[in-house]
């Protein structure tokens, strides 16, 4: 019988596993208790909501993109009474707008944000909310999937209860696991919640009192091997490049396509009106005015169907494209390639492009 690299694995031992979760938690440069969670970061964002939430709950839920909708679906579901902070999916919530909300309703005792959208191509600024946050006392869940390893995230230093983490953008990794730290507030909230989930894959607390009370010593159910080897190796890699220069590789990709859209012309703009509400993951761009953005995606694509190129999702698929340039994809080549297809397509649509004057922005934005 032949084998495979994939196959006939060794069985993922309690110390190992706990290893690879104190790797996270130096990612994430927290004393926070860290779980590392067998399924896709929508698994750990549920239980946390589900676990923090019940009637009675007031929560303030931030809206800049399509997650932070999913997340008052949820809290809905609770039975929690929601107060959705909606702001235009071209801009970034303000602390200011914030602290007026927490103001105008002193009940408010969790707050849920996405730190940064992919989808939409915007980030918040988690620092100065988490202030706000934390001076009127509520709870705060982040969904930082798209924002770890591509621009700073501290949930200690900010006051973060509940940070929600995956591996599958700018960590570079698989995304069939996430992680969660979790506060010794956001612990007693969930441990006096009657309605958290208890002997369910949703449930936080059975990960507490069995995997992180009893020392780590007995997992609850058989993990995720592959996923798990496959993080382990990407927080290995992270730290062999260094965080910040992975960072400032995210920073650079993102200006750099910025930078080239504009030069590129034909109509192409920024999605996200100010450089500084812009996500280092993803651009985003507004199609020219009468131009499909999911066709000219398509067309794109049929020079180079790898290229990190996707129209926007839903209601945006006629107006949006997006430039995926995070993990492996976060490179000046990635980058020109991106804009040198996007303008290609445009130009057969009949739209005047200048190639060269993009293909100059992005060198020099990378230098």
């Amino acid at each position: 019988m032949t084998t495979h690299p994939f196959l006939d694995l060794a069985p993922l031992s309690a110390r190992h596993f706990a290893s690879i979760e104190e790797g996270v938690a130096r990612l994430l440069s927290t004393s926070q208790d860290v779980l590392i969670m067998q399924g896709e970061a929508l698994l750990p964002l549920e239980g946390c909501i589900r676990g923090a939430a019940q009637p009675g709950t007031t929560a303030l839920n931030i809206i800049t993109g399509p997650y932070g909708q999913t997340f008052g679906n949820w809290l809905r579901d609770c039975g929690a009474t929601v107060v959705d902070l909606a702001v235009p999916f071209h801009t970034a919530v303000t602390a200011d707008q914030v602290r007026q909300a927490l103001a105008e309703h002193p009940e408010i005792d969790f707050v849920s944000l996405v730190h940064a959208e992919a989808a939409t191509g915007n980030t918040n600024p988690v620092a100065e909310i988490g202030e706000v946050v934390r001076e009127h006392g509520a709870l705060f869940m982040l969904d930082a999937v798209a924002s770890v390893a591509a621009e700073p995230l501290l949930p200690d230093a900010w006051g973060v209860d509940l940070c929600v983490i995956g591996a599958q953008k700018a960590m570079g990794g698989p995304a069939g696991v996430s992680a969660v730290s979790v506060s010794e507030r956001a612990w007693a909230r969930l441990a006096a919640n009657p309605k958290a989930p208890r002997r369910s894959y949703l449930s936080l607390l059975d990960w507490k009192e069995r995997w992180i009370d009893g020392g780590r010593k007995a997992l609850l159910h058989a993990p995720a091997q592959l996923e798990m080897l496959a993080l382990e190796a990407c927080v290995e890699r992270i730290e062999a490049e260094g965080l910040d220069a992975l960072m400032a590789r995210h920073a650079t990709a993102a200006a750099a396509t910025r930078a080239g859209a504009i030069a590129l012309g034909g109509g192409l703009t920024p999605y996200v009106h100010e450089a500084g509400d812009a996500a280092p993951v993803a651009t985003t761009l507004r199609a020219p005015e009468g131009v499909d953005a999911s066709e000219l995606v398509a067309k794109a694509l049929a020079a180079d169907p790898v290229l990190p190129l996707v129209a926007g999702g839903g209601a945006l698929a006629t107006e949006m494209i997006r430039v995926n340039h995070y993990g492996p994809d976060a490179t000046r080549g990635v980058v020109h390639a991106s804009l040198a297809a996007l303008g290609a397509a445009m130009g057969e649509a009949g739209l005047a492009v200048d190639l060269e004057a993009a293909r100059r922005a992005v060198t020099a934005a990378w230098q």
